[in-house]
């Protein structure tokens, strides 16, 4: 039986994913549960997508938060599609690539898109929530030296985020804001923090809402 080159996979994988990136494109990573995807979440894409000048934002729905309790997750199709409703305009894609790779960590994730698309300029993008824990993640400073970060503040985290174990390591490779637009030809690590008006909502608060 033919069997494709470890070289191909990447290639022949994305083909069945249906993503097309076209090589020079900027494009955003924007990982989460989206669990539910709110207002919140859709400030911190589209921040990025202004502030970077970014082609594309693509909200990466994980299969499963490691970091969080399997039986609270709503299923990942629910998840999808309230992703859907908050990642309005056509630069806005909403993927179930991980699921589809059977990806665990964002570290593998980010590995396969820059072997499959080597001439598209990502950045990861999250939240300052999410800064705050980032030194949880597996391979996370693996992930600092992969891909460009930026960050989005959040509410009630603007000091936690920017004092965190993962912000003071990387202390010396923080870029100020009015370079934000050359930080997706920046080589890693490279991150920056972007200040913008706070949405206060979360998806803990909606969940314990519903």
């Amino acid at each position: 039986m033919w069997r494709a080159s470890p070289a191909a996979r990447p290639r022949l994988a994305a083909r069945r994913i249906g993503l097309h990136l076209a090589a020079g494109m900027r494009v955003g990573l924007y990982g989460g549960s989206f669990d539910p995807a709110h207002a919140g979440h859709a400030h911190v894409a589209r921040t990025a997508l202004r502030r970077l000048g970014l082609d594309r934002v693509i909200w990466l729905a994980a299969p499963r938060n490691p970091l969080k309790p399997a039986k609270a997750a709503h299923s990942l199709a629910a998840r999808l599609e309230g992703a859907a409703r908050q990642a309005r305009g056509p630069s806005m894609i909403v993927s179930d690539l991980e699921a589809r790779l059977g990806s665990r960590h964002t570290i593998d994730t980010v590995r396969w898109l820059k072997a499959r698309f080597p001439r598209v300029h990502f950045v990861w993008i999250m939240g300052a929530d999410s800064l705050a824990g980032f030194h949880r993640w597996k391979g996370w400073a693996d992930l600092m030296a992969e891909i460009p970060v930026a960050v989005v503040s959040r509410p009630s985290f603007a000091i936690k985020s920017r004092h965190s174990p993962a912000a003071r390591r990387f202390a010396h490779a923080r870029q100020p804001q009015a370079a934000a637009r050359t930080l997706p030809l920046s080589r890693p690590p490279a991150w920056v923090y972007l200040t913008a008006p706070f949405r206060p909502v979360s998806s803990t608060d909606l969940r314990d809402c519903a």
